[in-house]
């Protein structure tokens, strides 16, 4: 897979992980993410893929919308960062907000698909 088809593979997996975030799609984050994922909220907390997805699945983690405003891609080799900016409209554990939200994720490439292994979500 050349770079340019890599890159365009890791923004529509982001854009397709924002989608079903908002959709509360759990079924379609389950197949995108890798198994190991772990996602660092903004307050340091590591959460492991199969605890975020209970959350997004029992209504405790909703999100109401994720409006991008920046995206870059590096790629070397088979893995990847993604930067992405967004504005989050999202009510976590009872609270909402609109938080901006800088995600800087790891992608591997497995069998020509990249998935997202690690997340760490900052504010800026």
């Amino acid at each position: 897979m050349n770079d340019s088809t890599a890159e365009a593979a890791i923004r529509q997996a982001n854009t397709d992980e924002n989608l079903w975030m908002v959709a509360a799609r759990v079924d379609k984050l389950e197949d995108l993410l890798a198994e190991t994922f772990v996602l660092v909220h903004i307050t340091d907390y590591r959460q492991p893929k199969t605890e975020w997805l209970e959350h997004i699945r029992s209504g405790q983690m909703v999100y109401h919308e994720i409006i991008e405003q920046s995206v870059t891609v590096e790629i070397n080799g088979t893995r990847a960062l993604l930067v992405a900016r967004n504005l989050v409209d999202a009510t976590i554990w009872g609270s909402r907000a609109v938080w901006p939200l800088q995600m800087t994720t790891t992608f591997v490439e497995d069998d020509s698909v990249w998935k997202p292994t690690f997340s760490r979500a900052t504010t800026f």
